[in-house]
């Protein structure tokens, strides 16, 4: 059938050729002519960004959108909220609430981290790390993106609003809009700071956790705030360390780009220690028992000596392996919450 219907289209394009006063002198010229006209057909356009508009298939299509939303950066961030709402909680809250703020939380930070990618495709483009993103690639153009980030954000803000509470609501709209004016529009592009103030958007899940058990914030909920928010640098900055040369080509003025790598080091212990300190903090503000305890004092002088012999190395001005303490922050991180998950379901005080 295929084959009778490309015959068909051949012979009713001779016809077509025949009529407007073509003529051919043999059948080769016939299929010569038919080839070029396919092969105008076939001509990709392009739409004002320079990205190919060709059809997408559909699986890739929405793996495309998909990997806009950045999933690996959303499931740290859940990891957060859920020991939040069974600290708030005291036990385990309920499973609806649980499963309709971590939802709309991931929506929410799907959003903001669509917008970063719609703003940021030209820096993208530049940089190794980045070049595969669907907006680079062609595999979604800027308008789909815009208007997947909108629509995502939308269903968020209803979505906590009428699911969860509107405080909640709030603090998630709170944060995306401060990821996408503030930090992604003024500051990634401007100050070596930018990732210090950046993260508190990637501390807010667990004020959303918090509020959205309770319906306000405690001390409690803004130490576990103070962890994230003081964590983020020394696990962005060694990352930067890898890819300088990326952003340094970008423009983008991240600390390793600006300052010496004694610098950046000596940052990234001041702010280890930091957080190790914080992550103590939360033991008598939320009257925390022996197993959060341990795991605290444990995984933080972990954190904090493996800070220091980066610091050690760094004095020379290089970094031989600087993802190491990248990789070491997420299981630090990670560690801590699981910790008060625990801590509060099988309470063991001093």
């Amino acid at each position: 059938m295929k084959a009778k219907t490309s015959l068909l289209a051949r012979f009713r394009m001779g016809m077509s050729l025949h009529a407007k006063g073509f003529r051919f002198g043999s059948k080769s010229d016939v299929l010569k002519h038919l080839d070029l006209f396919q092969m105008a057909n076939q001509t990709k356009s392009q739409d004002p960004q320079g990205v190919s508009s060709t059809r997408v298939p559909f699986g890739v299509k929405v793996r495309a959108y998909l990997a806009l939303t950045k999933p690996r950066v959303i499931e740290l961030l859940l990891i957060t909220t859920l020991p939040a709402m069974i600290l708030a909680q005291g036990g385990l809250p309920d499973l609806w609430l649980v499963l309709a703020t971590l939802l709309g939380g991931a929506f929410s930070a799907g959003s903001a981290n669509a917008f970063n990618c719609y703003i940021d495709t030209d820096i993208d483009k530049i940089m190794g790390r980045t070049k595969n993103r669907p907006l680079v690639t062609g595999q979604l153009n800027g308008t789909e993106a815009l208007v997947f980030s909108f629509v995502l954000g939308l269903i968020s803000v209803f979505w906590l609003g009428l699911l969860v509470n509107w405080l909640a609501s709030l603090i998630s709209l709170g944060a995306l809009l401060f990821y996408v004016l503030i930090y992604t529009l003024v500051l990634k592009r401007r100050t070596p700071q930018n990732i210090v103030w950046g993260g508190a958007a990637g501390a807010a899940p667990v004020l959303i956790g918090w509020a959205a058990v309770t319906g306000e914030l405690s001390a409690a909920a803004w130490v576990l705030f103070l962890v994230i928010f003081l964590w983020t640098p020394p696990h962005y900055w060694p990352l930067s360390v890898k890819y300088r040369a990326d952003y340094e080509a970008a423009n983008v003025p991240m600390l390793p780009v600006v300052r010496s790598t004694k610098t950046v080091v000596q940052q990234i212990l001041i702010y280890a220690w930091a957080v190790a300190a914080s992550t103590l903090l939360l033991i008598p503000v939320a009257n925390m028992g022996l197993i959060y305890s341990v795991t605290a004092i444990a995984t933080s002088a972990w954190f904090v000596i493996a800070a220091h012999k980066l610091y050690k190395e760094g004095q020379s001005g290089t970094l031989s392996k600087p993802m190491n303490l990248f990789h070491l922050s997420n299981l630090y991180l990670t560690a801590l919450f699981v910790a008060v998950a625990i801590d509060v379901i099988v309470h063991i005080q001093f």
